[in-house]
């Protein structure tokens, strides 16, 4: 029984091969179509993706700088360094002490001759925290946090970046989705159009197909593997534009790269998404033919 629909199914797909390498113009160009359609919102995603990873290169770690009291003692510093060292979300610290920062002061050319008639170090006791969290609203909860410690005078960190980038992203995701939604429906459409025009082609033999006993589903089975075939050709046709692009861009970039000794790379697709634009797209292909032999097949009766 599993063999006999195997084969049956195997048969309808050679077929349906056939039939799209027969028209190979018309067929070209509605793939061709449906690639460059679906390379726009999975080109902008590639873009985000990048963008996040190379934010993560630049900043994997946000920076949190800690000024403590002047008046503050010895175990009080062992008591922020334990527990800094419990908190899940602090990556790692470094401590500063008040001495080696005015020593540091001291070593900048533009400021030698200030730093050297100071009376007294004015500079407090410092940490660098290195956070594990990048969303702004967990940073500003771990800083808020830190800034109550009694033995903390003030917490800096610099949220500007994070909120940009993430509304930037946030931004850059929706439009995908937007851009995803309508040309989805266009391909539905061109798809729809593409089926239904086969279905009138071929009438007279669906109609012959009906009084010899073929079922509806036996029908259908061949343009629904067409459209399905033609989505999945569409999504590999994307795909290769956005490789071929990607390359191309990584070419340019390498030069500016190397002018601000930078390691700017642009990563394609990751296969995981690959294989997802590959089914979305063939899926897509199915849907509109579906809807398409759903909306004219009845209408073929024997007469």
């Amino acid at each position: 029984m599993i063999r006999a629909w195997l084969t049956q199914h195997g048969f309808v797909f050679f077929l349906t091969l056939k039939r799209l390498i027969s028209t190979p113009a018309t067929s070209l160009l509605s793939i061709i179509v449906m690639g460059i359609a679906l390379s726009l919102p999975a080109g902008i995603y590639v873009l985000m993706e990048n963008l996040s990873s190379i934010s993560g290169q630049t900043a994997s770690s946000p920076q949190m700088s800690l000024f403590l009291k002047l008046d503050i003692k010895k175990e009080d510093i062992e008591g922020i360094k334990q527990r800094m060292e419990e908190d899940s979300q602090i990556v790692s610290f470094q401590f500063i002490p008040k001495d080696a920062a005015l020593h540091q002061l001291q070593q900048n050319n533009g400021l030698a001759d200030i730093s050297a008639s100071l009376v007294r170090n004015p500079l407090p006791d410092a940490f660098i925290v290195h956070t594990l969290e990048n969303a702004p609203e967990n940073l500003e909860q771990l800083r808020v946090a830190m800034q109550s410690w009694p033995e903390i005078e003030h917490v800096q960190f610099d949220s500007a970046w994070a909120e940009r980038l993430s509304a930037l992203l946030k931004l850059g995701r929706f439009i995908v989705l937007m851009l995803t939604t309508l040309l989805s429906v266009a391909i539905i459409a061109i798809m729809f159009n593409t089926i239904r025009l086969q279905i009138l082609t071929k009438r007279d033999e669906i109609e012959i197909s009906k009084l010899i006993g073929a079922t509806d589903s036996f029908i259908r089975r061949p343009f629904l593997y067409f459209g399905a075939i033609q989505g999945l050709a569409g999504g590999a046709t994307a795909w290769l534009i956005m490789t071929l692009v990607i390359r191309a861009l990584n070419e340019e970039l390498g030069t500016l790269a190397q002018l601000y000794d930078f390691d700017l790379q642009l990563q394609q697709l990751s296969p995981s998404d690959s294989i997802s634009l590959l089914l979305f797209s063939a899926w897509l292909g199915w849907l509109g033919a579906r809807l398409s032999v759903a909306s004219h097949l009845w209408q073929i009766e024997p007469r």
